[in-house]
């Protein structure tokens, strides 16, 4: 399984550098044929200046292949607009112009200044001083490049954001691995104490099996069980066989009740009819858990905590509402990132399994509902009720 997501990771990588080099292809190459196009309508203006110049020197004109070349070089443009004018803008002969500006010398002048704004008309210089010059613009191909390099900056634009999420996603993937590597490694390191412990708490029943102590050292054995069985199940997809949220939160509060500081006023208010939710009680008692020993140490053991309970419209809420020391807008915006703690020996690994263990596993949401340094927080967790 290991290789295997080595090797889906590898493909991911592989697939994003032939996009990439796809991506980069397209831009360069679309750049190089857009320029290369108007080079060639550039060139091919210069011929026809000169042919035009030829033409009209009356010392070679009449030569018949000065002729004939000519006028290859003008039935030659066939996609070209140009319009060749004196010195005064007075149109002499124009090609590949529509016929309705032809016809209308109004129109014609405003295109030949619309030409003249494009690009610097080119000058036939003549033996008579008389100098004549041709206007152009840009081919109906080239035109229809004119929003291609936008159309490229969009593509880009769009691959970038696509290239952001892509590398997002493949780093909280690898973070996901090493996380549910680490908490599998856990449930495995607890594993092994844990059966000695399941030993000795069957040879303290065989002396006094109603003792206080056996009867407490077993149910704490039964949570390190419990535990060892949740981090276990960090990595794979958890069976949602329990139904009973408010089942849970109960047990959940029953637990805890007699396990934290008495200096804690820890309530619990919930409606008392069933709210039937799909979960692993194994893995939200271990979310709700964690939030209630966070709130605790928020409050350095003393305060007020409350576990809250309660329906609105088709989703649950789960609230852990504490008055301990809150929390900045810096740490509200981390609190989930893995690693991220403000405790000093804090592994940052609580909250952000916590988001795991409810948002992927079971498509809800958890989030920090309010905070404010000195006064409190509230965790929220939001679940979607089982439709009847």
């Amino acid at each position: 399984m290991k290789g295997f997501n080595f090797l889906k990771r590898i493909n991911s990588w592989v697939v994003y550098f032939i996009l990439t080099a796809i991506v980069l292809g397209i831009a360069v190459s679309s750049f190089l044929i857009i320029d290369n196009l108007r080079k060639q309508e550039i060139q091919k203006i210069n011929l026809i200046g000169t042919a035009l110049k030829a033409y009209t020197d009356d010392e070679i004109s009449a030569d018949p292949k000065i002729q004939e070349l000519y006028l290859a070089v003008m039935q030659d443009n066939t996609n070209l607009p140009i319009v060749v004018t004196d010195k005064n803008k007075t149109p002499i002969f124009q090609a590949n112009i529509p016929e309705h500006i032809e016809q209308d010398s109004l129109k014609l002048k405003n295109l030949i200044r619309k030409m003249e704004n494009s690009y610097d008309p080119f000058v036939v210089e003549l033996p008579s001083g008389q100098n004549q010059f041709i206007y152009y613009d840009n081919s109906d191909l080239l035109n229809y490049f004119r929003f291609y390099p936008y159309l490229i900056a969009l593509f880009i634009g769009a691959y970038l954001i696509f290239s952001f999420w892509f590398l997002r996603t493949l780093k909280k993937t690898d973070e996901g691995f090493v996380w549910a590597g680490l908490a599998k490694e856990t449930a495995h390191q607890i594993g092994t104490p844990l059966s000695s412990m399941i030993g000795w708490v069957e040879i303290m029943k065989l002396e006094d099996e109603n003792g206080l102590g056996v009867k407490e050292l077993e149910k704490d054995v039964e949570r390190l069980k419990t535990i060892s069985e949740r981090f276990s199940k960090i990595g794979s997809i958890p069976a949602l066989n329990d139904l009973d949220i408010n089942e849970t939160v109960q047990q959940n509060f029953d637990y805890l009740k007699s396990r934290i500081s008495t200096r804690v006023d820890f309530t619990l208010r919930k409606t008392y009819e069933p709210i039937l939710i799909p979960h692993s009680k194994i893995l939200m008692s271990w979310v709700i858990e964690n939030l209630i020993k966070n709130a605790v140490d928020a409050m350095k053991g003393e305060g007020k905590l409350e576990l809250s309970l309660y329906k609105k419209n088709r989703n649950v809420y789960i609230d852990v509402t504490d008055s301990g020391s809150g929390m900045t807008k810096q740490q509200v915006r981390n609190a989930f990132k893995p690693g991220f703690s403000t405790k000093k020996r804090g592994w940052g690994l609580g909250l952000s399994l916590t988001k795991r263990v409810v948002t992927e596993y079971h498509k809800g949401e958890v989030k920090i509902a309010n905070s404010e340094v000195g006064k409190g927080t509230t965790f929220r967790i939001i679940l979607k009720e089982e439709q009847k």
